[in-house]
């Protein structure tokens, strides 16, 4: 059983005893701290929290435990049933709430689940700000409301059909040109919530040829549900038999995007923002970011637009924050999260099929073709599992004397570049492992530079 809270909120496998895994004390406890802090903030006696969740097995459970806690802090909640996590973004704005819940662990296997917590913003909460829940539900640090104060409970499943309006009015993505191009589509979307709304968005963008796979949204994950291209071996040979242009494939909670080629390859959930970045920054000039574990090819990309990129920690937030700073048109993480700023601050598979789809309909160009346009590097993605006792700062120490005369960066774990690439090591914020990523010009020298790295973890 495993618990891990992080800035990318609380997450654990559903069962066991409290504090060894997300047990329904678990959740009581950490939604109760959360409200609090939620109330402490906004210091206003009536409070607005959105809840919402993706189509785990234990989210009808887990949602019955979030909403009664909150009821039982005063707060009224508007509960968006099965909802994506951009959804729930974007509905906290849009219903002037002062927070929100999503009810998901994202790409992990199927007897995990979370809470992540949203600010009134509809964005991420800072570390400092989790820090501050942590230590309330530690301490137990919270007042359940008496009986004539209890919040109220409200449905609202309207948010999904208020998602896709909204991407569809925006500049950039042409309706038209989807429409003309006539595409075929094949989609993935692990059983989970992404089986409601995909097939819809594509719908709505003109997509007349659907072909479905997993879009029944039963939690019963038909595979790994972290969109990697040795998860996606069905896609693939759906996508060549149906003779789809492009195929595409969510996570559950829908904030992850990776795209297959016609000819079942993949397009590489590296260059799923390195693609919509090229489109927006031929009408949208100006800075873009990615987090230091994203591919250079996005550097590249907007060079050719005398653009600038900028690098962020890991994380959401964090890449948010550095949007802000720069001012970027567009940004996001070399997973397949595409953040869109005219839409909102969130990563958003939704907006980025409606873009890449529009990119792909004006360039005239097959997914093929268009991916080949791009810079070639080879990224690699490994990890090891590690022990919580584990002294991360003595590993890292032993790494930069390995790579001595390179240039480091810590923001995040301990990032270093070579004369051929890069490579970077960091504890995950969402799983009991270390990972370990390194970009080269080709895959055996990526792979080289995390084996390097491998092997120094492994003696100490």
């Amino acid at each position: 059983m495993t618990l891990i809270k992080s800035i990318s909120g609380i997450r654990g496998t559903i069962g066991g005893r409290p504090g060894d895994g997300l047990s329904p004390v678990d959740v009581v406890k950490f939604t109760a701290a959360y409200g609090t802090w939620l109330k402490r903030r906004c210091g206003a006696e009536k409070l607005n929290v959105v809840v919402g969740r993706d189509g785990r097995k234990s989210g009808s459970m887990v949602n019955s435990l979030v909403t009664a806690t909150l009821q039982g802090l005063g707060i009224s909640i508007i509960d968006l049933g099965m909802a994506t996590t951009p959804t729930v973004e974007m509905a906290v704005t849009g219903s002037e709430a002062d927070g929100g819940i999503i009810i998901t662990a994202s790409h992990n296997p199927a007897e995990w689940n979370a809470l992540k917590l949203l600010a009134g913003t509809g964005e991420f909460l800072s570390a400092s700000d989790g820090d501050e829940i942590l230590n309330a539900a530690a301490n137990e640090d919270f007042e359940f409301s008496g009986v004539d104060s209890l919040g109220t409970l409200m449905y609202d499943d309207s948010w999904g059909a208020k998602h896709i309006e909204q991407i569809l009015k925006l500049d950039c993505v042409d309706r038209g040109a989807i429409k003309a191009a006539d595409f075929s589509v094949a989609i993935d979307c692990i059983n989970s919530v992404g089986g409601l709304i995909v097939p819809e968005l594509l719908r709505s963008l003109g997509v007349k040829r659907i072909v479905e796979l997993n879009t029944v949204p039963d939690g019963n994950f038909a595979h790994n549900p972290e969109p990697l291209p040795h998860n996606l071996s069905d896609i693939s040979a759906l996508t060549v038999s149906e003779k789809a242009d492009v195929g595409f494939v969510v996570d559950p909670d829908v904030d992850r995007l990776a795209i297959v080629c016609e000819d079942g390859s993949m397009f590489g959930e590296e260059y799923t923002l390195v693609a919509v970045a090229d489109y927006i920054l031929q009408t949208e000039k100006g800075s873009v970011v990615s987090n230091l574990s994203s591919s250079k090819a996005l550097a590249d990309v907007a060079g050719k637009y005398s653009c600038k990129r900028y690098t962020s920690a890991v994380g959401e937030v964090n890449v948010v924050a550095e949007m802000k700073k720069r001012s970027a048109v567009i940004g996001g993480e070399g997973n397949g999260g595409i953040i869109y700023p005219k839409l909102h601050y969130g990563r958003d598979a939704l907006v980025g099929i409606a873009l890449f789809l529009s990119y792909l309909a004006r360039s005239g160009k097959s997914c093929m073709s268009l991916r080949k346009t791009y810079p070639e590097y080879a990224i690699v993605k490994k990890k090891m599992d590690i022990n919580p006792e584990t002294d991360i700062n003595n590993i890292l120490s032993a790494i930069k004397d390995a790579f001595a005369g390179c240039s480091f960066e810590e923001r995040d774990g301990l990032w270093i570049e070579t004369e051929t690439g890069w490579v970077q090591i960091r504890k995950s914020n969402t799983e009991p492992i270390m990972r370990i990523y390194s970009e080269g010009r080709t895959t055996g020298e990526a792979d080289k530079l995390a084996d390097m790295v491998i092997q120094i973890v492994k003696k100490k």
